[in-house]
């Protein structure tokens, strides 16, 4: 344990690895035109070292056209008693037709800012990737990350590469299993230490509930387990969604 804590705090001190927030969530990369939604989430965690950190987030999105998704949320953070308000507008975009080819694939932006005056803001963005073999659906993804604004001048911000992959067997529309994984490696073109990269994955659950005059509420959630020294134990996260 003591092992575990010393890198974390490496970690901390001398790279500029941005940890993903305990409430992240997989991907996918297709649009439904029209579609409204109003959109939960929550996670938990405790790193290694350090204070349990806890997000939630509320957004609110819509399908604009047939290939473009938007979604603005409002999210708090906590660290231990401290804790940071942030906007987020994330947009998807589907770059080919549902089922068309082997593969559909998509494209993800996410901006971030913090509430508070000489804070950094962060761009995520990257490709998204789906198929499916029967009854068995696969996500894979790649995001690059990227803080602006303040930083210390001994750890200046650095263009990072992270993952999510997801596999989900579609059992029954109302609950279906599966796993989750998510990681940051470090720097994009130039990875952490094994030791120091944060790679955490668990068994996941799905649904769809229909509600009636076309309203349904998705959920999924995932216990996800660190598989690196510098991830927590164990994370928790679920997603709520009521599409209307």
């Amino acid at each position: 344990m003591k092992h575990r804590a010393l890198i974390f705090c490496v970690t901390a001190i001398y790279c500029s690895v941005v940890f993903a927030s305990p409430a992240d969530y997989v991907f996918t990369p297709n649009v439904e035109y029209g579609e409204r939604e109003i959109d939960f989430k929550f996670g938990t965690a405790k790193p290694p070292a350090g204070k349990r950190e806890q997000a939630a987030s509320l957004g609110l999105g819509i399908g604009v056209t047939e290939y473009w998704f938007t979604e603005a949320y409002l999210i708090r953070e906590r660290e231990g008693a401290a804790g940071t308000t942030l906007a987020e507008w994330e947009n998807k975009f589907q770059l080919t037709e549902t089922g068309k080819y082997a593969v559909d694939v998509g494209f993800i932006t996410e901006l971030e800012a913090t509430l508070t005056r000489n804070e950094t803001y962060e761009l995520k963005l990257g490709p998204l990737f789906q198929t499916e073999y029967d009854k068995v659906q696969l996500n894979g993804n790649l995001l690059l990350t990227r803080q602006f604004g303040p930083h210390d001048v001994d750890a200046p911000h650095i263009t990072e590469l992270g993952y999510q992959w997801q596999v989900k067997y579609r059992w029954q529309p109302s609950f279906e299993l599966g796993a989750q994984g998510l990681g940051e490696m470090g720097k994009w073109n130039d990875w952490d230490k094994s030791g120091i990269q944060n790679h955490r994955l668990g068994p996941a659950v799905f649904g769809k509930l229909d509600v009636g005059q076309h309203q349904k509420i998705k959920y999924n959630a995932a216990m996800l387990l660190g598989v690196s020294d510098a991830a927590p134990d164990h994370t928790f996260r679920m997603q709520v969604e009521y599409e209307f």
